[in-house]
């Protein structure tokens, strides 16, 4: 029974063809077929309403010459959107739960930034690794520890990353089997795990 609960980690296989491959073409199908108009529905109208926001939040703190990062950043932020929430849709698998599509995606983009940096501004970029206002004698062991924490920064954020979404979506399949099994013995019981259950799933909708 253990088993069956980290079997949905698994991506499922249908005639030796992973399943992973059709849900993440799936959202290119959302894209609008080509017109001689930029908005034809209102689907196109929301996606376009959703990339606009989703540009704006990410690119508002960084100065123009940074908003070069735009594209690459919005299609990231759509393509985690849309596998974390079709990832919690019965019967799917979520790519994310894996730590190597994690590390995948966040050490390039982190390398990418620490190099675009340093290149930049390395001035800036290397007196992070050294607070301001720093007694001396505390100085080489300050460059070490920043120097270290810089380096497993993506492993420091992308591991809690992938421990709260398998985490949920264990709860979620443990608290449903436990909800199925009291609905005969106890259905008062079985209803309000089924209420803890919806609620749960509100906060992983919020996660993903």
């Amino acid at each position: 029974m253990n088993l069956s609960f980290f079997d949905q980690f698994s991506s499922p296989c249908l005639l030796g063809i992973p399943l992973i491959l059709l849900s993440m073409l799936f959202p290119a199908l959302l894209l609008p077929s080509p017109g001689s108009r930029w908005i034809t529905n209102r689907l196109a109208t929301l996606q376009s309403w959703c990339i606009d926001l989703i540009t704006k939040q990410l690119m508002t703190p960084l100065n123009k010459s940074g908003h070069k990062w735009a594209l690459i950043l919005t299609s990231l932020m759509i393509l985690l959107l849309s596998i974390n929430l079709l990832g919690l849709l019965p019967y799917t698998f979520t790519p994310t739960t894996q730590l190597s599509m994690n590390m995948a995606l966040a050490f390039p983009l982190w390398l990418a930034t620490l190099l675009t940096g340093l290149r930049n501004q390395p001035s800036a970029s290397l007196g992070h690794l050294l607070p301001e206002g720093t007694p001396t004698p505390l100085i080489p062991a300050l460059v070490l520890i920043e120097t270290i924490s810089l380096l497993i920064r993506p492993l420091a954020l992308g591991v809690p990353l992938t421990a709260h979404l398998t985490a949920g979506h264990l709860l979620i399949q443990l608290i449903s089997t436990a909800s199925a099994a009291l609905l005969s013995i106890m259905p008062t019981i079985s209803i309000l795990t089924t209420i803890i259950l919806l609620l749960l799933t509100i906060l992983e909708v919020a996660v993903a």
